[in-house]
């Protein structure tokens, strides 16, 4: 117990570290991108004594190691300060649109687990058949295709050729079917890339596992093959997809910023984007740092979850320990 605390903890500490020097990287570039939110907001009127005013309400008149400090402890205590055009506070407008953001990025990862995974597990048991074959031609095809091209193809399809389906929006707030409606067009075309890798990564790590000698002495037993499969393949065939989660919802994440500008959603991406053009820089900073944040939690989550199915991990981990 005490180990497993230890690697716990490790990940922990891992993290905070990533997250510290990712927020720092960030802040630092940020500074480099050209623009004037002053000019923005004030167009032909602005002067040198609103520049300065603006600077003062925003703590960009600081030096900047002053600036860096100074975010980093307001970052910790959840204070992102207030959006000087909008006028409410960052963590508000973030925790605001953050639950759609997750929505879509999650829905893809179920989805691509919902049809990847059987895929890959059907093409490993019949290896070399015409299901195999298929599958290995469809999953180049959907790896290969950029999310966007079926993101515009779905829109074109389902929602201005069928009408199907809703073009943009999250939904009405409170109408669970219309904001499943709305999500359904995102959620396919952010998943069909990982749908194909996900089946060709199960489908490599369930053959390897039946290939190991202690599959083929259950079946030299005559253990029936559904109980080979179900019960002794499965679990180690896990291990490698648990693996990948971690980076498959940082990517979705990232993916779902696009797609949210792409269907019009309410998002983490629109409202980085917004900032962006505006050089509104305290949302986009704020905003990046949810993200790095969310995709670093999913990490050491996944690390965790991957120690708990492969007991080879925790031992492993304890001997780099010792």
């Amino acid at each position: 117990m005490s180990e497993a605390l230890g690697i716990i903890w490790r990940r922990v500490l891992t993290g905070a570290l990533t997250v510290v020097g990712a927020i720092t990287l960030l802040f630092l570039l940020i500074r480099f991108v050209p623009g004037d939110l002053a000019s923005i907001l004030y167009g032909p009127r602005v002067t040198d004594a609103l520049r300065a005013s603006l600077a003062e309400r925003m703590g960009t008149d600081q030096p900047l190691p002053v600036q860096l400090v100074l975010f980093l402890s307001h970052a910790v205590r959840g204070d992102f300060g207030i959006n000087v055009i909008s006028g409410r506070p960052i963590l508000d407008e973030i925790l605001g649109v953050l639950p759609n953001t997750l929505a879509l990025a999650f829905s893809a990862l179920g989805l691509s687990l919902l049809i990847g995974f059987p895929l890959g597990a059907l093409a490993a048991v019949r290896p070399g058949s015409l299901a195999d074959r298929i599958l290995g031609v469809l999953s180049v095809v959907l790896i290969t295709t950029p999310s966007f091209v079926v993101a515009i193809l779905l829109l074109l399809v389902f929602s201005l050729a069928l009408d199907w389906l809703p073009v943009a929006g999250a939904g009405t707030p409170g109408d669970p079917v219309d904001q499943l409606a709305h999500l359904i067009l995102p959620t396919t075309a952010l998943a069909v890339g990982w749908i194909g890798y996900l089946a060709r990564l199960v489908r490599a790590s369930l053959l390897e596992v039946l290939a190991e000698a202690h599959v083929r002495t259950l079946r030299a037993y005559g253990v029936p093959e559904w109980r080979v499969i179900l019960i002794y393949a499965l679990r180690p065939a896990l291990i490698p997809v648990v693996a990948i989660l971690g980076m498959a919802l940082g990517d979705l994440i990232g993916g779902a910023l696009f797609a949210e500008l792409i269907f019009g959603r309410p998002g983490l991406g629109t409202l980085a984007y917004n900032a962006v053009v505006s050089r509104n820089f305290a949302v986009v900073q704020a905003t990046t740092t949810v993200i790095v944040l969310v995709y670093v939690t999913a990490n050491i989550a996944v690390d965790i979850l991957s120690g708990l199915i492969d007991p080879r991990f925790r031992r492993t981990e304890g001997e780099a320990a010792r």
